[in-house]
């Protein structure tokens, strides 16, 4: 029987010395009622890659426009001044358990409106883009499981960011929320390396490799490959000028044999 190490071995590092499309894409959805358009193709900016890192943001560009998004009942995303860069590691990189670690920080938190986030679902969620025949399975049941690494509710958690699992309830759209998950203290503005790992029943939570929250027996729930996303929301209606921009200096998974 072959023996488990306790090394940890990467097996995807993504330093972002370009935008690699073996590693991810665009994703263009219409979820938890943003009011911002995904756009592709670095669009407005919204996705640069320069100087090493990836930034994604949230561009006001000062009209409305169409908005091409969907949700997953059809509906098309009303016109918006507000869009921004969503990318996911569907169909490119996608892994059963492991450790997940993004080093990543803002360049402004605590305003109303800002939801940037780092966070993985289970490969055969439901939703676009749609590419396989077995991506059938609704959020969030098995095969479509949700974890979320990073998370900042910027309307009432400035300096705060949020980190856990969101606990299936058996069926579609049915989730609970609150009780896996917990706000840390963190200085957003600064690099720091989020991650989540896993290898038996617990989902382990870290901030600079120190453990922050452990979801215990919760892994047992998540044996379905993952991908990992990267996006920068608008939540609410509060209005804003400028951009908001998350920037991601590396991602990267790691196994143990």
């Amino acid at each position: 029987m072959e023996k488990t190490t306790n090394t940890w071995e990467v097996d995807f590092f993504d330093d972002f010395e370009t935008f690699n499309p073996d590693n991810w894409q665009d994703q263009r959805i219409w979820v938890n009622n943003e009011n911002h358009c995904y756009v592709p193709d670095n669009e407005f900016g919204t996705r640069e890659v320069s100087d090493g890192t990836l930034k994604l943001k949230v561009v006001n560009i000062g009209e409305k426009r169409p908005c091409d998004n969907m949700d997953k009942h059809g509906n098309q995303h009303p016109d918006t001044e507000y869009v921004a860069g969503r990318i996911a590691s569907k169909n490119r990189r996608e892994f059963i358990k492991g450790k997940w670690t993004a080093r990543l920080k803002l360049w402004g938190n605590g305003e109303p409106s800002m939801f940037p986030a780092w966070w993985i679902l289970g490969a055969q969620n439901n939703e676009p883009p749609v590419q396989e025949a077995d991506e059938n399975i609704c959020w969030p049941l098995t095969g479509s499981g949700e974890i979320d690494i990073f998370e900042h509710h910027g309307d009432h958690l400035a300096n705060k960011f949020t980190t856990g699992a969101i606990k299936s309830l058996g069926e579609c759209d049915k989730a609970d929320w609150m009780n896996y998950r917990t706000n840390i203290d963190a200085t957003l503005n600064e690099f720091h390396e989020y991650s989540v790992e896993w290898q038996g029943s617990d989902l382990v939570y870290r901030l600079d490799g120190k453990e922050v929250y452990r979801n215990v027996g919760e892994g047992d729930n998540y044996p379905e490959p993952m991908f990992a996303i990267l996006n920068y929301a608008k939540i609410t209606d509060s209005p804003m000028t400028g951009e908001w921009v998350m920037e991601v200096d590396w991602v990267k998974h790691e196994y143990k044999k």
